[in-house]
């Protein structure tokens, strides 16, 4: 009986903290080969490699904690990144080039936010179908080309580095995952969208506002998206219509990894963090033992069927215990 007891305890944790448990995994299953592994170079560029991913999730935390999701966060992301090149090329300043994308951000989680909130649509179905629809506008603008960037200080926004050695964008994924984290866990925002995700009807008869929140939590999501997209297409000094592709499945699974699951109400910023930066060291390590590319989009389907089929078992469990 004992044994059976600390059986079940220890299987709760690692379900609760799986993101956790398989970073350590991992870092220890790499102390047994001969990679560069473990190297300051190879953090850092770890990080730099999950810093646009992480951007994109913390804006989907807050969507997923209101008790909807957005898998539309890969055209978004395409999207920001193209306009705002597009508005350099014009002649017009980069800080315009920002301001352009996000509003485009807004105006795409205002469509969904609408959708979902108002209109009593699947975020699911919706979310995905507006993906889709934004990487077809950012084909027929591009023509299916990368769209290169003339303004030559555009590239040095996401390549520069601080400090000598840390790359700009894990600078800006740390000061945006912070501010995220203060709005979500400091503020009555973040307080009634932890509230709406745990139970909409008992937010709503308590007084919260609940359409304009959850609402606005789309159009959040929606512009980091673009933000992010322009952060990507400053670093590699080009849009392009392929940027996203995979994006919206793997920030969504990155968040319910690290805790914050689709039924609502419970996760966070940090949670988000840890689940993505697990995402990107099993990619890392793939690449560290020279996975074949084909096995790896093999093993990393095979995490997102996991994890889902995982989450709906949770929140199954959970309705079952109400």
């Amino acid at each position: 009986m004992k044994a059976n007891s600390i059986g079940k305890k220890t299987f709760k944790v690692i379900t609760k903290q799986k993101a956790v448990v398989a970073i350590i995994v991992m870092m220890v299953m790499m102390l047994f080969f001969d990679t560069k592994f473990y190297t300051a170079y190879s953090m850092l560029e770890m990080l730099r490699s999950a810093a646009i991913l992480e951007i994109v999730a913390f804006g989907v935390t807050v969507a997923v904690i209101c008790g909807g999701c957005d898998l539309s966060v890969g055209g978004t992301l395409c999207l920001g990144g193209i306009l705002a090149i597009m508005v350099m090329n014009a002649g017009l300043p980069i800080w315009l080039a920002f301001v352009v994308a996000l509003a485009a951000g807004a105006v795409v989680g205002f469509i969904n936010g609408f959708l979902v909130v108002q209109q009593k649509c699947e975020p699911f179905i919706i979310t995905l179908g507006m993906g889709m629809l934004l990487k077809g506008i950012c084909q027929q603008i591009t023509n299916a080309h990368p769209l290169g960037c003339k303004n030559p200080g555009f590239m040095d926004i996401s390549n520069a580095k601080f400090f000598g050695s840390v790359p700009s964008l894990v600078v800006y994924m740390l000061v945006l995952g912070a501010a995220f984290y203060y709005l979500m866990r400091y503020t009555s925002y973040g307080r009634n969208c932890y509230a709406i995700g745990g139970n909409y009807d008992v937010a709503k008869y308590s007084g919260i506002k609940v359409i304009p929140i959850k609402w606005t939590a789309f159009v959040i999501s929606a512009m980091t998206a673009t933000l992010a997209g322009v952060l990507l297409s400053s670093r590699m000094n080009t849009g392009n219509s392929v940027y996203g592709d995979t994006t919206g499945m793997l920030v969504n699974c990155g968040v319910v990894i690290g805790g914050t699951s689709f039924a609502g109400g419970e996760g966070g910023i940090l949670q988000s963090f840890i689940g993505l930066m697990a995402v990107q060291m099993l990619s890392a390590c793939m690449s560290a033992l020279s996975v074949d590319g084909f096995w790896q989009k093999l093993i990393e389907g095979l995490m997102i069927v996991a994890i889902i089929a995982a989450d709906c078992y949770s929140r199954k469990r959970k309705r079952e215990n109400v």
